[in-house]
């Protein structure tokens, strides 16, 4: 891997490959490497994308459904968690694009596809402490999620809500339903894997830097209820992989850039105080500590540019 453009250690990277399954570095890096006329990732991306995401992030990600797809013979689900903007669904994209050209199906599902339909939605945020319109744990059909993630594991069939950010004037709302047959499930969200503290653990801990409202601080304990019904989903996931900022705010960036380029897109997306008042909800209504405690499998350290600075195993 010597001719890449990458920066991370490849020591802690070694080891989660070998754990994936490969007997060596090398013969990884052989496998893949042999596989380039395939491997075309530039279209899925609108800027050149960089060693480090292909081979620390993509190809890891795909060597894992690979190898679940070829040594199990019960149907696998890979989690993606990861904050918004970050690049998790262009990642999804080019992961269902490839997975075909290697003779099998990955499907890539968001959380946020089972936002609540609109009018059940509106009793869900009620009275909120942002305003928001969806975002936070308790605004997702959690039952249909787990019942749909089950029905796939047992008879192979995926019939899934999909969400539309631009509909209702940025609001969201259901668009269609997809149906599919794929060989592995790769489940994407950004808080997705977290669970819940203690009423006890809520009050010890410090509050992510920023002074919180009454409000807020009451409506997290809230939020902490909400994430206990998540945890039926979260067993459904065979290994969890974690794109991790070096700091929690960066975030706030991406996520704008998101937003400005769905509005070119689709000429809807959260702006000026909406987006203002979503990014609070993002920084404040889970505790920071959630997502050092996260339980996953592969923790992966962006830094603000979104350069992956370390790859390995959450030990």
């Amino acid at each position: 891997m010597k001719d890449l453009d990458i920066n991370f250690p490849l020591d802690k990277f070694e080891k989660l490959i070998i754990d994936i399954g490969w007997e060596s570095l090398d013969d990884w890096y052989y496998f893949w490497n042999n596989q380039k006329n395939i491997l075309s990732i530039d279209q899925f991306w609108n800027n050149k994308v960089n060693d480090d995401w292909i081979w620390g992030l993509a190809l890891p990600l795909l060597s894992q459904a690979f190898k679940f797809q070829n040594n199990f013979a019960e149907r696998k689900t890979i989690g993606i968690s990861a904050l918004p903007g970050t690049g998790k669904t262009t990642l999804g994209k080019w992961l269902e694009a490839i997975s075909l050209k290697l003779n099998f199906k990955i499907a890539v599902i968001s959380i946020d596809d089972f936002y609540l339909p609109s009018d059940e939605m509106k009793l869900a945020i009620k009275d909120n402490p942002w305003n928001v319109s969806r975002g936070f744990p308790g605004s997702h059909s959690v039952k249909l999620m787990h019942e749909k993630l089950l029905n796939w594991k047992i008879n192979g069939k995926l019939n899934v809500p999909v969400f539309d950010k631009s509909l209702r004037n940025g609001l969201g709302d259901r668009s269609h339903w997809r149906s599919d047959n794929p060989d592995l499930l790769i489940l994407e969200g950004w808080f997705l894997g977290i669970e819940p503290f203690s009423i006890d653990d809520m009050n010890d801990l410090p509050i992510n830097s920023v002074d919180l409202s009454q409000h807020e601080s009451s409506y997290r304990f809230n939020i902490q209820n909400n994430l206990s019904k998540y945890l039926d989903v979260w067993s459904l996931i065979d290994n969890i992989w974690h794109l991790k900022p070096l700091k929690f705010e960066y975030m706030n960036m991406w996520k704008s850039n998101q937003e400005k380029e769905m509005f070119l897109e689709k000429g809807n997306a959260l702006q000026d105080e909406k987006l203002s008042s979503f990014l609070r909800m993002l920084n404040v209504s889970i505790p920071h500590k959630s997502f050092d405690d996260m339980n996953s499998y592969a923790l992966l350290l962006i830094d603000k540019e979104r350069n992956l600075i370390e790859a390995g195993l959450n030990l």
